[in-house]
């Protein structure tokens, strides 16, 4: 016999009632393996655990003493084989719990618990996740599909002998692949390509001739937007299959290569593999409800609904509705957007572009927030505006899509939202009229007409009330100046109010003191509805709304707001409550607090009208003060030995206290928006030095990669303020943070312009943070351009600035970058050094976050010697650091150092493996280290025989550092030259 045979016996039943946990449980998906309760037993030799693997491996069926002689040694069994097998099962009953393993009809059979087998755990959780796959719950199959794949443990039976072992071995690892096969292509239906991309490499690795896992790689890259490498990807299988076995890829890896060629849009949905791609598309609906009330402006929805359903077969159509705040925009838009909704049956955008207010929405944000509505997955969504236009108009070509763009700005807001494809429309409101906006159909859109504002007042309020006092109702309507939201607001005052007649709300409008100036045209007209909520309230209430609206973040926490208003976060709650109560305040979450953008103006408005210039910028000094005494904690938490926080200016708030680091970090990134915000605000003469110095206690925001773009856009703006100012300190600190932050993304020539002037600055200002940092960043900019030497210079001189100041913290990031430009000129063994003195000082201060810095370091120097292993474990403990702590940048970079150590240790497949995972997380270093993540990712491919898919990696670098001039070209051309040749 082959093996032990594989019966329809029943499944014999767990013995006794034992309660779960004390029941014997069992693992063959690697070691053989048993437990009893949290307790492992000895299972013996191999042949005892052979035994044991033979039985589990029968689902509780009885094999006889022969089948199992056979599944032990096969056709060559001992002379004592059957004593053997008695021997090997009378171990085993002495060691697991009693009624485990039974003797019966000449044979054995384990009874085992549900359960209680791993084998059978894994069959029944991909069983489940099967079953969630067919109703279109990719994510619970994704998470059953995980745990199923997490029971493995290694080679299954490792160390077992006998041939029955053997073929259940392969059976199993089989099985895996399988599994993995399936996961990974529910990982491409869920969008998660640039993740999928890193396993994929390491696994195409360990098993080249599997086609299945060459072309789930090949569509990965092609949706990560790496074309060349898709297609590089076939060519390698074909050369590979026709070198080991002499064959063409199968039929499915020449369609793939063809589709791709041929950029086939259905690519760009779940893989034509799925059973129900169309289970994979998402169709938004986020319009707004309509208002069911809605009045009048008849011709206008005509003449709109027209113009968007006849997008239908032809180019994109754009309609610009233009009026003044109030008039019903909005309201029209959306009515619109409904009564076509069926014209465009693939979906409906919709978004507040806020462009009334002091900080509109940046086109890059709402397209990010359009791809995740149309399903794309946040890992596949590009940092540019460009790229991510250009990917929103690949994902809306072959649909038909309604986007409702609200409260634009400007024309320049609106064009890179536009879907420009044919089939597709486009709705926008706006204050303006958008004669800029090529091909659109204008609508200017005025106020009701008498008989309209009547009806919409009417069937608010109800129609008795109002018959009964018509004129009363018309001297309403034309006090609102027949703007639809005074209008609304008017009438729903009144609807609450069933004690109130329609004379009394006409009376109290008539009050020219309250309404006249307000009730005109444009914004004025907004402002005289809220003037009804703001009159009734208390003066404390009326003190917080007016002070709170000067504060330009998004919203404000409890904290924060108790700052503005100088009170008591206990007072200060019970204020904001009673205004959210008014509708004046929006509750945006628990314990936070926002402004509608034209109620913060009218805010503003009162604030500029009843209080003097004085308490106003003492409101928002006071914010600028909690941020900068918290982001101060923050700081020094992250930080400790660090004397920046000592260096910031002093202010009067205590800010926030922390428990821990994490709390802590939490803080400062739940509040980023508001505190850049803040910084812009307050670059002014009294607060601008204030405002940089909490630039630099925030300068985590821009180090995560989580704010990057908006900490340097701040940074910027106080640059250009400080030197209006003539403030040689604020101008030589915000020089050196801009700096760092084009530092992080590889603009070293932009970097070391900034910190030339900032060295400058110090000189004048005596200020040791900007002298000491700045030399810093100058050793660093100076090594990344291959200048190692000048590197030293300036870092020798940091270090010195550094120790004068008693600065621990930042003497030992400089010894770790020292370290560095050591190892460019080959000084390795004092860059070693250097690299544990760095440690040890971080390790002294109790350092975390930072500590992975030096072991980064560490680990650069001790690969250079040739010390792998070593290098391998620092670089693995940064990582871990990195991670926990949220650094993503930095991460990414450690993960293309453990790759280039897994290279020079040759072993490209776990090389190649990083390589992908350091560009779908990205870098410290920004396009300059892509293209070096690339260069080496193309080597490790190259050693694995994947040549074509390398000379993709490597022209891509190549067109990175070719573009900035980075001498690293010339290394890349060299890797492309010896292929260019053939």
């Amino acid at each position: 016999m082959d093996g032990v045979p594989r019966v329809p016996d029943q499944r014999r039943p767990a013995p006794g009632n034992a309660p779960e946990e004390l029941r014997p449980h069992f693992s063959v998906l690697g070691p053989v393996r048993a437990w009893h309760g949290a307790e492992q037993l000895s299972m013996g030799s191999p042949q005892q655990r052979a035994l044991l693997a033979a039985l589990l491996l029968r689902d509780g069926r009885t094999a006889t003493a022969h089948e199992l002689i056979d599944a032990l040694w096969g056709e060559e069994p001992p002379s004592q084989a059957l004593a053997a097998v008695r021997t090997y099962a009378s171990r085993l009953r002495k060691v697991l719990p009693a009624g485990v393993l039974v003797s019966e009809s000449g044979g054995y059979a384990i009874a085992v618990a549900d359960g209680a087998l791993d084998l059978a755990l894994a069959e029944d959780l991909w069983a489940e996740a099967e079953k969630a796959r067919g109703v279109a719950d990719l994510c619970q199959a994704r998470s059953l599909a995980n745990k199923a794949l997490g029971l493995w443990d290694g080679e299954p039976l490792a160390n077992v002998p006998g041939p029955y072992a053997e073929t259940e071995r392969t059976r199993l690892e089989e099985w895996r692949l399988q599994l993995l096969e399936s996961r990974l292509d529910m990982d491409l239906e869920a969008g998660c390509h640039a993740e999928a991309v890193s396993e994929l490499t390491a696994l195409t690795a360990a098993h080249p001739l599997r086609e299945r896992l060459r072309e789930l790689l090949m569509l990965a890259l092609y949706r990560s937007g790496r074309q060349a490498e898709a297609l590089a990807v076939y060519a390698d299988t074909r050369r590979l299959l026709a070198d080991e076995l002499g064959v063409d890829p199968r039929p499915g890896l020449k369609e793939l290569q063809q589709r791709i060629l041929q950029a086939d849009p259905a690519l760009a949905g779940a893989p034509a593999s799925t059973p129900e791609p169309a289970a994979a598309v998402v169709r938004p609906a986020q319009l707004p409800a309509t208002v069911p009330d809605f009045t009048g402006r008849a011709s206008f929805v005509s003449e709109l609904s027209e113009i968007l359903s006849a997008a239908e077969g032809r180019v994109m159509a754009v309609s610009a509705l233009a009026g003044i705040g109030g008039v019903g925009k909005t309201t029209l838009a959306v009515h619109v957007a409904h009564v076509a909704r069926t014209h465009f049956p693939d979906g409906q955008l919709y978004v507040d572009l806020q462009g009334a207010g002091a900080r509109a929405a940046e086109p890059e944000t709402v397209l990010g927030a359009f791809l995740r509505a149309l399903g794309t997955a946040d890992s596949a969504i590009p940092d540019s505006l460009e790229e991510r236009a250009a990917l929103y108009r690949s994902v809306l070509d072959g649909r038909r899509v309604l986007v409702v763009l609200d409260n634009a700005r400007d024309a320049a807001q609106v064009r890179p939202l536009l879907p420009g494809m044919e089939g597709c429309a486009a709705l926008v409101t706006s204050r303006i009229r958008m004669v800029d906006l090529a091909g659109a159909h204008l609508v200017d859109l005025d106020v009701m007409s008498p008989e309209e504002a009547l009806l919409l007042f009417t069937r608010i309020v109800g129609e008795e009330r109002v018959t009964s006092e018509r004129k009363a109702a018309l001297d309403v309507v034309a006090a609102c100046g027949f703007l639809p939201l005074a209008i609304r607001i008017a009438a729903s005052r009144l609807a609450a109010r069933r004690t109130w007649t329609v004379s009394t709300l006409a009376a109290k409008l008539a009050d020219e003191r309250r309404r006249l100036d307000e009730l005109q045209a444009g914004d004025l007209a907004v402002k005289a509805t809220f003037e009804l909520g703001y009159g009734q309230l208390e003066p404390a209430q009326a003190r917080a709304f007016r002070l709170l609206g000067l504060a330009d973040g998004p919203d404000l926490s409890l904290a924060a707001a108790a700052a503005v208003l100088d009170l008591p976060a206990e007072e200060a709650e019970d204020l904001l409550e009673s205004l959210v109560d008014t509708s004046l305040v929006e509750s945006a979450a628990p314990g936070r607090y926002r402004y509608h953008d034209l109620v913060r103006l009218y805010a503003r408005a009162c604030a500029e009208r009843e209080l003097p210039a004085d308490e106003r910028e003492a409101a928002t000094s006071r914010l600028l003060d909690f941020y900068l005494a918290t982001a101060a904690r923050v700081y020094a938490i992250e930080r400790p030995g660090d004397r920046t926080a000592d260096h910031l200016e002093t202010t009067p708030q205590v800010g926030l206290e922390f428990s821990d680091g994490a709390k802590a970090f939490d803080w400062l990134h739940a509040e980023a928006s508001c505190i850049l915000a803040c910084i812009q605000q307050s670059l002014r003469p009294g607060s601008l030095q204030r405002a940089v110095d909490l630039l630099l206690a925030a300068k985590d925001l821009a180090e995560s990669g989580a704010s990057s773009h908006r900490y340097e856009v701040a940074t910027r703006m106080a640059r250009e303020a400080a030197a209006a100012e003539g403030n040689a300190r604020a101008e030589g600190r915000a020089r050196v943070s801009l700096a760092q932050v084009l530092n992080k993304f590889g603009r070293f020539d932009d970097a070391a312009e900034e910190l030339e002037y900032a060295a400058a600055l110090a000189e004048e200002s005596k200020d040791p943070w900007t002298s000491g940092n700045a030399l810093n960043e100058q050793g660093i900019v100076n090594n990344c351009i291959n200048n190692p030497s000048a590197s030293e210079t300036y870092l020798l001189e940091a270090i010195a600035v550094f120790r004068g100041d008693g600065n621990r913290h930042s003497e030992a990031s400089a010894l770790c970058n020292l370290s560095r430009a050591l190892l460019a000129m080959g000084r390795t063994a004092k860059s070693i050094d250097l690299a544990r003195q760095g440690m040890a000082i971080y390790g002294d201060l109790g350092v975390t976050f930072r500590l992975a810095n030096a072991k980064y370091t560490l680990g650069l120097a001790l690969s250079q010697a040739g010390r792998h292993p070593e290098a391998l474990d620092q670089l693995e403990d940064a990582r871990r650091i990195f991670e926990v702590n949220r650094q993503r940048l930095w991460q990414g970079a450690t993960h293309y150092r453990i790759a280039q150590v897994h290279f020079a240790a040759l072993r490209p497949a776990q090389a190649a493996q990083h390589a992908e995972q350091a560009l779908s997380t990205g870098c410290v270093g920004g396009d300059w280290m892509r293209a070096n993540v690339l260069t080496i990712l193309g080597r490790a491919l190259d050693n694995l025989g994947q040549v074509d898919r390398a000379r993709a990696c490597w022209r891509e670098a190549l067109t990175i550092h070719e573009a900035a001039g980075a001498p690293e070209a010339a290394q890349v051309q060299h890797l492309l030259k010896p292929v260019a040749a053939v």
